[in-house]
């Protein structure tokens, strides 16, 4: 039986079709979105924009890569492109690894699939997958030996749409550990 958080039209969080207290039977984290990106075509940088509409069960309309996909939407971390500034691309900018959102604040690699990330007032995403193979070297690679997305990159699903803006907050709930008998 497929196990998912859940709002069932209204604000009260479900998760496996019983309601849950945000602050007792979650693990919750908060952050906040530092870009936006998207592009026209796959395997190019993207542009940052203001503010981007998210498509239930698509992803970013106008995004090459949404569709009917696990990878709708794609997240990393500005403290990931940080640790490639260091190892000496210092003008590296959001966007450059093909993310569309940039987080801030958040430990993007240590989520697990079937996390929810709520962004802004309206929409939630459903985490599907943690890094990403590349089958070929990045430009950045080259240059500094090294790529973020293979272990740090993440991806989602839109579960439930709305427009979201650089600066929102973003809030991580992480599915309820289950809990174990000693019988």
């Amino acid at each position: 039986m497929e196990q998912r958080i859940s709002h069932q039209n209204t604000n009260e969080l479900i998760y496996n079709n019983q309601p849950l207290s945000e602050d007792k039977d979650l693990n919750t984290s908060k952050g906040r979105i530092l870009a936006i990106s998207v592009s026209k075509r796959k395997g190019t940088p993207k542009s940052n924009v203001d503010s981007v509409r998210l498509i239930e069960d698509y992803g970013i309309e106008n995004d090459a890569h949404a569709g009917k996909w696990h990878r709708q939407v794609s997240f990393l971390a500005i403290e990931s492109i940080q640790r490639m500034r260091d190892k000496g691309l210092p003008k590296l900018r959001p966007g450059a690894f093909a993310e569309n959102l940039t987080t801030e604040f958040i430990d993007l690699p240590q989520l697990k699939i079937g996390s929810v990330v709520k962004i802004g007032s309206e929409a939630e995403l459903e985490i599907t997958q943690i890094g990403k193979e590349c089958h070929a070297k990045c430009a950045i690679y080259y240059k500094v030996g090294d790529c973020v997305m293979p272990s740090d990159g993440i991806f989602g699903i839109v579960i439930k749409g709305g427009i979201i803006s650089k600066d929102d907050e973003v809030i991580v709930i992480e599915p309820p550990v289950a809990e174990t008998s000693d019988n």
